[in-house]
């Protein structure tokens, strides 16, 4: 059970008394008849062959507060899209699939490339881009939630507490990022949040100086959650990263976009778990590494937006300073496990934290080379501007692939 402490700029709604899931989805169903409500699910063709996906489906069958459910169906060839067409027909809410390997979902996205508002490479940012600009499509949902296809321990509860402050009437929140503890099987996880996006904060804050926005980002228990939800307007101007930049990227959005008292946290699971990234310490161009790498980026180009600068010997105090504090959180979290009965390797750790300590590096030469790079995805709005009808031409392919199946 969570303490009632709230830290930092960002409002933190905990979970104090372990509230029935049905109480919860009483409430939902109730601000459903004022604020509809929608679902995000991006996904892999691979994820619908694990053990996670078929019990989140399990799970959301019964979420009948849900106006609408869509899927980003990644690495898909036809007849396994005809499978997912199956696959995601038990659910009973209206859902669609954005079969984003098909030909009428790719020759639009041409189009687009041709306009040069589309995304530039494959991933979960242009998944969930795509996802979004379906979303406000149709307008079937005015508050949607987002959340990955491997959660191992999915339970309703996750999605009903996710939604619910975005969904309440009374509430003004346009933008809810989910939180949790990293543990499962014995074991302390999310090892690229504690050991790189926390100490790296911390470490700015002493090479930058006093700053609102790392206050912001330092506000979020666990700013690489892939949980959050939203009310359908932030869709709208929102520039999302289309790399692993993506939830930082989110965050440095709601941080331009709107006051703090519009945003809010919220506790969504006692115990959560999903798939694992290998460190890849011989590459940065695949796991942890590579995420570690882009996560940096995506902080450097955000700071550079205010006026910063930055030179090879800012980030060189930078990864000094961080990897001291890295260390230091490397004891902190190897004494809270072992008061908890928890394993943590120190071993593991701290080769986590050269590698990312060294991927401040990386990742700062990169961006001093490539100062006019363009990870992010043209806002909604702009794509709008540059094809008016972009809108009915997602919604009219998506149905178009999904009669061509059932016709079948």
């Amino acid at each position: 059970m969570a303490d009632f402490h709230q830290n930092g700029i960002i409002t933190t709604l905990h979970n104090l008394s372990d509230r029935s899931l049905e109480d919860m989805e009483y409430d939902l169903l109730h601000f459903s008849r004022f604020r509809p409500m929608g679902l995000i699910l991006p996904s892999l063709f691979s994820e619908l062959e694990g053990d996670a996906l078929p019990n989140i489906v399990e799970h959301l069958k019964g979420a009948n507060y849900l106006s609408e459910i869509v899927i980003g169906l990644d690495r898909a060839d036809k007849d396994q899209f005809r499978h997912a067409v199956g696959f995601f027909d038990e659910l009973p809410q209206h859902h669609r699939i954005l079969w984003n390997d098909g030909p009428r979902l790719k020759a639009l996205d041409d189009e687009l490339q041709r306009l040069e508002v589309a995304p530039r490479e494959m991933g979960k940012g242009r998944n969930v881009w795509y996802c979004m600009g379906y979303m406000l499509a149709t307008g079937r949902a005015e508050s949607i939630a987002l959340h990955d296809c491997d959660i191992v321990t999915y339970d309703r509860s996750l999605l009903a507490r996710l939604l619910y402050p975005v969904a309440h009437p009374q509430f003004n929140y346009e933008f809810c990022k989910g939180f949790y503890a990293r543990v499962a099987d014995g074991k302390i996880n999310g090892r690229v949040s504690r050991l790189l996006v926390t100490p790296l904060l911390r470490a700015m804050k002493r090479v930058v100086g006093p700053n609102e926005y790392l206050e912001f980002m330092d506000s979020f228990r666990y700013p690489l959650a892939g949980e959050f939800s939203f009310r359908r307007d932030v869709l709208n101007d929102i520039r999302i990263p289309s790399d692993w930049g993506l939830e930082v990227g989110v965050l440095s959005e709601m941080y331009r976009n709107y006051a703090n008292n519009r945003l809010c946290q919220a506790d969504i699971a006692d115990v959560y778990d999903h798939k694992h990234q290998d460190l890849s310490l011989e590459s940065t161009e695949g796991g942890l590494s590579k995420m570690s790498v882009d996560i940096t980026k995506a902080l450097f180009r955000k700071l550079a937006t205010q006026g910063e600068t930055f030179t090879s010997e800012t980030f060189r105090s930078l990864k000094a300073t961080y990897y001291r504090i890295a260390l230091d959180f490397v004891e902190t979290y190897h004494n809270d496990a072992m008061m908890n009965g928890l394993k943590l390797d120190i071993h593991q750790e701290e080769k986590a934290v050269e590698m990312f300590a060294q991927n401040i590096m990386t990742a700062g030469q990169r961006f001093l080379e490539a100062p006019m790079e363009r990870p992010f995805i043209p806002s909604w709005n702009r794509v709008v501007s540059a094809m008016p009808d972009v809108f009915d031409r997602i919604v009219e392919a998506v149905e178009e692939d999904r009669k061509e199946i059932l016709s079948e």
